[in-house]
């Protein structure tokens, strides 16, 4: 089988199981977390089609991400989830889709939902390994998605290529695909500055974002010089889901890591927001 080894356990989250279970029930409780620990409803409509979490550290961003995964949980149970992270470390592909047969983390195994990944590739979207290898902001989803949901499956997308003609088609290709799925971009906003000038500029494109107008989303990081690093990934994920009907977007939560570090010197800015029908 050709299996991903986990780049990041222990460093960006815990690596044991029980220190990991145990962390992701410290986000959920944290101040800045939702306060309750989720399970999925078996019942769910099923009305979130794109997801934006944050990848930092979980002890940084963790209590923001479960914001996202607690809605993501009371709204359904998906069988894959499409997963787009911008590619931090320059190797491989443009636009990289990982076709082997799992990825693994302190949880478990994650297998691929190879079907749908070999229908992305094309003119936009490659076979490639290299660009996954080390790469963190995909990594780190998984194990929220297995605490949720122990059987889903992933199709994972790194983005060195975040222009917006790539996101479109990238998006497009997503949109293709007939599966009962959520998308899930993964992003930080701004790196390195002060408190708030950093929020000052996240909700600047935080709007652009909820808006679901990805064109004014890059004219926003242009005008505001924010050093986002996903949003290549996350203008996908609006194409995709208004390809899919989507009509609404809702910022869940925002905060910097000072607001658990409590260095507001220089932070980074993180977002949990949802995209629904």
């Amino acid at each position: 089988m050709k299996v991903r080894r986990p780049a990041v356990a222990g460093m960006f989250y815990a690596g044991t199981e029980r220190e990991l279970r145990e962390q992701i029930e410290w986000c959920y409780r944290h101040p800045l977390g939702p306060g309750v620990i989720p399970e999925a409803n078996q019942g769910g409509r099923r009305e979130v089609v794109s997801l934006v979490a944050p990848h930092a550290g979980y002890y940084y961003s963790g209590p923001v991400a479960a914001h996202g995964y607690k809605e993501l949980a009371e709204d359904g149970v998906p069988d894959t989830a499409v997963i787009l992270g911008p590619n931090h470390t320059g190797y491989g592909l443009p636009v990289s889709v990982w076709i082997g047969d799992a990825w693994d983390t302190p949880l478990g195994r994650v297998e691929i939902n190879r079907e749908l990944a070999e229908q992305l590739l094309g003119d936009v979207l490659g076979a490639d390994e290299m660009a996954h290898m080390y790469e963190h902001s995909i990594e780190v989803q998984l194990p929220w998605l297995q605490c949720l949901y122990p059987g889903i499956k992933i199709v994972p997308i790194a983005m060195l290529a975040q222009d917006q003609d790539t996101a479109t088609a990238v998006g497009k290709a997503i949109a293709s695909l007939d599966d009962n799925m959520v998308i899930i971009a993964s992003t930080d906003f701004t790196h390195y500055e002060p408190h708030l000038r950093a929020k000052e500029k996240d909700a600047a494109v935080i709007e652009a974002i909820t808006a679901l107008d990805e064109a004014e989303l890059y004219q926003r990081i242009e005008r505001h010089s924010c050093t986002m690093c996903g949003y290549g990934p996350v203008a996908a994920a609006i194409v995709a889901a208004k390809e899919k009907n989507a009509t609404r977007g809702s910022l869940l939560k925002y905060a910097t890591s000072g607001d658990t570090s409590g260095d507001f010197s220089r932070v980074v800015g993180y977002g949990s927001i949802v995209i629904k029908r």
